[in-house]
């Protein structure tokens, strides 16, 4: 299936991680596809990608103020749009992006479409009702939020869950043994608070069996976690940051993986390597990857419920190799970049007359 026309997309930045997401979906722009994208602020360490067929098009990004009160204006928004003349555009659907508004006016103008693009809209208010209902359909990242854009009045009929991916389908990992001695935890992503690697690191200390941990990444938490980890779990291994062919090794080490904090999207990653997962609780994407068959969901910042589960999920390593396999089914047969580009196009399909 292809969308028969150009077609423009909008991101405040263009993280690395994305880059095989949009060069899939633009193959499936029979116009082509052109990006409309800029550069993040330094402090947030955004690893920035560069795109093979999609064409990516500088936004000259204005950040202003910071925190809750953060706003971000696109100031050559219009001009790309002038140059490139879409048949259709998708766009962050996030209010705190101020150029939105005459960017949908201007394609209202000429009669053409766009769709929002988001995590959906946590804040049931008039503002958010507002901003969404001048988009013409809505793709959500979760079944959470598509629930919470219908909640504020937007057509269902009009919504589409476009599961948020980074990697293709995987092919099928190596089995690992029925029985082991000590068990291995991985923990892949930024060394930061809202981790709660500290959490982890006291949490395998109150394991009967001590497993292996392997933390891998790198952040401005490092050094005080190194240091903490020397006090209450010196055999804990840092192994520093690692990206694509090099993460391999250790999802094929690891036979649990567990996020104790929130974000992260090493999760698909490790359910690719078919490994069961622990997460915490978060903006629903991981509701629709974590389910009771392949992994557990928690409370974040519930410290006696990541030591309850860890044990729990160590008690029996037979289960938690079926429980490893759903999580390669899932990830195979449901939630990657494939399935994702799919919704994409058939979202963008449904606005043709």
């Amino acid at each position: 299936m292809k969308f028969n026309g150009k077609l423009g997309l909008q991101q405040r930045v263009l993280p690395s991680y994305r880059v095989p997401f949009f060069d899939l979906l633009a193959q499936h722009c029979e116009g082509g596809m052109s990006l409309f994208a800029g550069q993040a602020r330094p402090a947030e360490m955004i690893a920035g990608g560069m795109t093979k067929i999609a064409k990516h098009v500088e936004a000259d990004n204005l950040h202003l103020f910071g925190g809750a009160l953060y706003f971000c204006y696109q100031r050559n928004f219009i001009r790309w749009l002038e140059e490139w003349n879409p048949d259709a555009l998708i766009m962050e659907a996030n209010p705190r992006y101020l150029a939105s508004p005459s960017t949908v006016n201007w394609m209202h103008k000429r009669g053409r479409k766009v769709l929002g693009w988001g995590l959906g809209a946590p804040k049931q208010s008039g503002l958010w009702k507002r901003f969404i209902h001048q988009f013409d359909g809505m793709i959500a990242y979760s079944q959470r939020g598509a629930e919470e854009y219908a909640a504020l009045g937007f057509p269902r009929e009009k919504i589409f869950v476009a599961h948020n991916s980074v990697s293709p389908a995987p092919a099928k990992p190596d089995d690992r043994p029925l029985t082991i001695d000590h068990a291995t935890i991985l923990f892949v992503g930024r060394l930061q608070a809202r981790k709660r690697i500290d959490s982890l690191l006291l949490a395998c200390a109150e394991m009967e069996s001590k497993p292996r941990l392997l933390i891998v990444g790198d952040g401005p938490k490092r050094g005080a976690l190194e240091t903490l980890a020397k006090s209450i779990y010196p055999s804990a291994e840092f192994i520093g940051a690692k990206h694509g062919v090099e993460l391999k090794p250790y999802f094929q080490q690891a036979d649990l993986f567990v996020l104790p904090g929130t974000g992260g999207l090493a999760v698909q990653e490790a359910m690719s390597y078919g490994l069961p997962v622990i997460v915490a609780k978060g903006d629903g994407t991981q509701d629709d990857l974590v389910r009771e068959k392949n992994g557990w969901q928690i409370e974040p910042e519930n410290y006696n419920a990541l030591v309850s589960t860890m044990k729990n999920a160590l008690s029996d390593i037979a289960r938690l190799r079926e429980m490893g396999k759903e999580s390669y089914r899932i990830v195979s047969e449901e939630i990657n970049i494939e399935k994702m580009e799919e919704t994409f196009v058939r979202a963008l399909n449904s606005l043709q007359p």
